[in-house]
């Protein structure tokens, strides 16, 4: 009989993100060798995949196909009584492991947690040891998400990520049981994803000449032409690469501003009767860019004819229309666009952002999906079946969610990874407020102003990750860990209020995954600070003093 002490661990058993509740650790060593067999219930084969690719080539472990009911088994099983993403993880000596889920995401999220339990090898591609086993202590772990709507922004429109990248960054997601991968995919920079039908829009819209280094005043230029795009083969294996790990990916093609990639590649697009459209090119710099699509029907059937193609890529239930940061001079100075404000009779100028939402949210909506888009699209009215990405502070969440509307939380003073982690000098290119690990891990999804009704509304959270002064997968690392691990267990765990919870617990469980991290091979900033090459001396930032403001 296996012995039933408690083993000495760190409180959470060194996971993260941090589950309900742990039973055990126990003394008693359960092993899966050359011998466990993997037992896959039908709903569990994308996780039985899974954990070949990845336990049974850190261990060099066969785990062929077996019963359930062997003495030596990892064993995978549904139980509906269980939440739809919630699971339970039994390691007993006397048989193996076995992972019950509410749902396939259920189990996949236990397998996650087994990954963890066994060690910093479970997350390297082929064993370190000639000794084929994995080794992990008896216990028990109870577990399931707060929120439904887990997620991360990658913008791969400032700075192209290719597509192994992304793909790798999926891997990053799952394996701190994130769910949402927002692919911000269009912007003035750069275009980023294959439209059949208008294929300038890759062949002149994905490439830019030149790119500022830096903030938008530093002096500094990489002279190389920068870009690249996903074809829709691409997109098609980004998905399901996704859906194999229970992520959902939620394309964000922008408008009616940050557009000035898709003007560049098809002129007519822009306000002709402002500016020469004709002499604009991909932007090459950052900022808030002025040229803006202009309101006219032939503007509206080619985002249609774009959304096409975009809805037969992505099976997500929501579809990103941006809306943000969307400047009026040149609606104001356009002959055409004044004539539309006249047809509808709308207040002005801000009418026709939401003119092209509510087009927007109609034509989606009549397909069977849904529109979200940056809190500005509160601006003027929103739409019944809108949602809301509440980026600008907690304010227009708290607005949405007042009236009626699905809220995604994410805030800028909290949850922008691209803000700079220390006040030091020594930070790569400082860009907006301090937000330490701690900070992140003190961030609270749910203001308290929302009833609990209104506070339904909140689907759930997301980082965001916007890539002006992230020119390569290394600095891209840098800016979103360690803190994406905070973030998750702030999206995933049920923690204390944010005063209350027990930052050094979290510090201590970090300890170890940091060493999951190591073995990744995920370039995150250290907790002492960045390493040599880490730095970008003489790089111009934009850092800012003092606390963020809750807004």
């Amino acid at each position: 009989m296996p012995e039933t002490d408690p083993t000495p661990t760190a409180p959470g058993g060194g996971l993260v993100p941090a589950p309900l509740s742990i039973d055990g650790p126990y003394r008693s060593a359960v092993r899966l060798g050359e011998d466990t067999v993997l037992a896959a219930e039908p709903g569990t084969e994308d996780t039985a995949r899974w954990l070949r690719a990845t336990l049974g080539a850190a261990f060099g472990l066969p785990l062929p196909p077996g019963s359930g009911k062997a003495t030596d088994a990892l064993a995978l099983a549904l139980d509906p009584s269980l939440p739809p993403e919630g699971y339970r993880l039994a390691a007993d000596a006397r048989w193996g492991v076995r992972i019950t889920g509410g749902g396939p995401a259920g189990v996949f999220w236990g397998a996650q947690t087994l990954r963890q339990l066994l060690g910093p090898q479970a997350f390297r591609r082929a064993p370190l040891a000639p000794e084929r086993a994995a080794v992990l202590p008896q216990q028990t772990v109870d577990d399931g998400p707060r929120f439904a709507w887990r997620g991360m922004l990658l913008d791969v429109a400032r700075h192209f990520l290719p597509k192994d990248g992304v793909l790798r960054y999926l891997d990053l997601l799952a394996a701190h049981k994130l769910n949402v991968l927002h692919l911000h995919l269009t912007d003035d920079q750069g275009w980023r994803i294959e439209i059949r039908r208008y294929p300038k829009l890759t062949e002149v819209g994905a490439w830019r000449e030149r790119t500022k280094l830096g903030h938008r005043a530093s002096p500094l230029w990489d002279e190389r032409p920068h870009g690249g795009y996903y074809t829709q083969d691409d997109i098609r294996e980004i998905v399901a690469y996704a859906a194999q790990r229970h992520i959902t990916v939620v394309p964000e093609i922008d408008i009616p501003g940050h557009s000035q990639a898709a003007i560049a590649a098809y002129p007519e697009l822009g306000n002709t009767d402002v500016i020469d459209t004709t002499s604009l090119k991909v932007w090459d710099t950052w900022g808030v860019n002025p040229n803006v699509l202009a309101p006219a029907d032939n503007t509206l059937r080619f985002y249609e004819h774009v959304l096409e193609e975009v809805l037969g890529l992505f099976p997500s239930t929501f579809v990103h229309i941006g809306g943000d940061e969307c400047p009026k001079d040149q609606w104001r100075a356009s002959a055409t666009a004044q004539a539309r404000i006249a047809e509808l009779s709308p207040a002005g100028e801000d009418e026709l952002q939401s003119w092209f939402i509510r087009h927007f949210d109609r034509w989606l909506a009549d397909r069977g999906r849904r529109l979200i888009g940056w809190d500005e699209i509160l601006e003027g009215g929103l739409a019944e079946g809108a949602a809301v990405s509440s980026w600008r502070g907690y304010a227009g969440g708290i607005a949405a969610a007042k009236s009626g509307h699905d809220v995604v939380m994410c805030p800028e003073q909290q949850v922008y990874l691209d803000h700079r982690q220390d006040p030091s000098p020594d930070e790569p290119v400082p860009i907006g407020f301090v937000r330490t690990l701690e900070d992140v891990y003190r961030f609270e999804p749910v203001p308290p102003e929302l009833t609990a009704d209104q506070a339904a509304h909140v689907l759930g959270t997301q980082a965001n990750v916007w890539t002006e002064a992230m020119d390569s997968q290394q600095r891209l690392d840098y800016q979103v860990f360690p803190r994406l691990a905070a973030f998750a267990e702030v999206a995933w765990s049920r923690l204390p209020a944010p005063a209350d919870r027990d930052y050094q617990d979290f510090t201590r469980r970090m300890a170890a995954h940091y060493t999951r991290l190591d073995a990744l091979g995920v370039d995150y900033r250290p907790p002492g600070g960045p390493l040599p090459w880490q730095k970008r001396p003489g790089v111009l930032g934009r850092p800012i003093d003092g606390a963020p403001p809750n807004v």
